[in-house]
């Protein structure tokens, strides 16, 4: 259900603006520095934090919902018990604005069901794998 083939994966990597939904504001935590890669690397990082009016000088939103800009990629850091609900968003989001393309779970994040759900909905789906080291093994 999840993608695991390269070209595929690659083709994910290509997506330029990412909501990162769980990006922290802790330096040293992944949910920081994975964004913060992503940053330097080119992407449009744009964080889901209800937390912190900002991370990584980029204004934070409360929720995917909230995000005004187009969003290509839902990149996840929530716990795997709380993924089905960000991947609904995510969905929610690509039927009502069309911009969401695929939804990224973490390394260590898992839901099948959630998985089902977007591919049912046309949206590529990776789950349990870190984007960072498959776009240092991928992109470079």
């Amino acid at each position: 259900m999840s993608i695991t083939n390269t070209d595929e994966l690659r083709a994910v990597l290509d997506y330029e603006t990412i909501a990162v939904v769980g990006c922290s504001a802790t330096p040293g935590k992944a949910a920081h520095e994975i964004p913060a890669y992503m940053q330097r690397h080119g992407y449009r990082v744009i964080p889901v934090n209800p937390y912190h009016d900002e991370v990584l000088g980029e204004k934070a939103y409360d929720s995917l919902a909230d995000v005004e800009e187009d969003v290509d990629l839902v990149n996840v850091f929530r716990p795997s018990k709380e993924a089905g609900g960000v991947v609904d968003a995510a969905i929610e989001r690509a039927a009502t604005r069309g911009d969401v393309n695929a939804v990224w779970l973490q390394l260590g994040i898992r839901d099948d069901e959630a998985a089902a759900r977007a591919k049912e909905a046309g949206l590529e789906f990776v789950q349990d794998l870190c984007y960072k080291v498959e776009h240092a093994r991928l992109a470079v």
